[in-house]
């Protein structure tokens, strides 16, 4: 059993959501799920919305489903779709 790089996207509703919120929400249910979180960033979509990118290292094992269901209930998220996975070595 190894890591696994995991990129995930999380759209939130509207382009006025309160991106720091949701990405201190969704980097907690990471951490609580055994994930490392790498990096986050913003990357902007269209018309002032944007989507926050995190890249973690989580078990390779782990369920994503779960994980984006998880994160799609957080307040004011449209979304979460994992975009990449990896496996780790190291």
């Amino acid at each position: 059993m190894g890591s696994a790089a995991v990129k995930i996207k999380i759209m939130p509703d509207a382009p006025d959501a309160d991106l720091i919120a949701i990405e201190e929400n969704a980097v907690k249910i990471i951490e609580e799920d055994n994930g490392k979180i790498v990096k986050v960033e913003h990357e902007p979509i269209a018309f002032g919305l944007n989507a926050i990118i995190i890249t973690f290292a989580w078990h390779e094992d782990a369920e994503r489903e779960i994980l984006e269901e998880k994160l799609s209930k957080v307040p004011h998220v449209n979304s979460a779709e994992v975009i990449d996975f990896r496996r780790a070595f190291g």
